[in-house]
């Protein structure tokens, strides 16, 4: 199977270990993710201005190149692609008038119909490939290794671009139980880690992500797993200060479910990256004797 793919700008840099740790497992998988040509930034948010045609070229405009490439569905790997994504396309939808109007300032391109579905590549493992599949295809059950599942704002709001229940959604618990990790459920699973206020309030953050990973460590989890590279940043980067400022806290390892994926499929561990990690997860894994080749 092949599926068209939306990397994003994130992707190419600071986030190599989700992009190439996922690419490596979906291949594994049987899919072959097939990057859009001149793709351009998704818009980063999106707009809450009741005047926002503007601000949507630049999703819709990714979107036509996805019609360009023969197909009718684009995988994302970040959360905030996904979801800048995703609403950009209802919203055109849902408004033909907009729709035109965006059509009409894009003259040079063709025109958007409407007609691509964004997903998660969550929801491709789950729908397309399957859980029990994706089981078969295990080489080394992570076993012993205990993760808290961190979902975050932008896969789950607003409720109809979620792709999974909004309070209580078991997407990634279902996948990090398929691959063999024991959940650890803790209540900061759906919170927002702060967003771009690390740029503003980097305190507020700073804060944020010691509720976040101090009540997944209360709950004995040996590390957490997400999907979005702004959670990552502040939740894994955050860690630096958050180690100077508490004498009893010594790091919690911040994982993309993706390098767990590519673990567990039995995958050589350098299409992990683990260096970009700020944590270093490579002591945890090896304790647990999950390193593999």
């Amino acid at each position: 199977m092949t599926l068209s793919y939306y990397p994003g700008c994130t992707l190419k840099t600071k986030a190599k270990n989700l992009e190439d740790s996922a690419i490596a497992s979906m291949a594994v998988l049987g899919t072959d993710l097939v990057e859009l040509p001149r793709w351009n930034c998704c818009g980063t948010v999106y707009s809450f201005a009741g005047d926002e045609e503007l601000h949507q070229l630049a999703p819709v405009r990714n979107l036509i190149r996805v019609k360009e490439m023969g197909s009718d569905k684009v995988a994302t790997l970040c959360s905030f692609c996904y979801n800048t994504l995703k609403r950009a396309d209802l919203l055109v939808k849902n408004n033909p008038a907009k729709m035109q109007t965006i059509n009409t300032f894009m003259e040079e391109e063709i025109d958007y119909e409407g007609d691509v579905e964004v997903v998660h590549l969550l929801e491709v493992l789950r729908d397309d490939i399957g859980w029990d599949a994706i089981a078969e295809k295990v080489q080394m059950p992570l076993k012993g290794l205990k993760v808290a599942p961190y979902y975050g704002c932008t896969l789950l709001r607003p409720q109809e671009i979620a792709i999974d229940d909004v309070e209580r959604p078991s997407i990634m618990h279902d996948l990090l139980k398929t691959i063999g990790c024991d959940v650890v459920d803790f209540p900061y699973a759906t919170e927002c880690c702060g967003s771009y206020q690390v740029i503003s309030n980097p305190e507020f953050v700073s804060q944020r992500a010691w509720d976040i990973l101090s009540s997944a460590v209360r709950r004995k989890a040996d590390a957490i797993a997400l999907t979005c590279p702004l959670c990552d940043a502040n939740l894994d980067l955050t860690q630096k200060d958050l180690i100077q400022k508490r004498s009893d806290f010594n790091g919690l390892p911040v994982f993309y479910f993706s390098q767990l994926l590519a673990l567990a499929l039995g995958l050589d561990p350098e299409v992990c990256r683990f260096e970009l990690n700020y944590v270093d997860p490579r002591p945890l894994l090896e304790s647990k004797g999950l390193l593999g080749k």
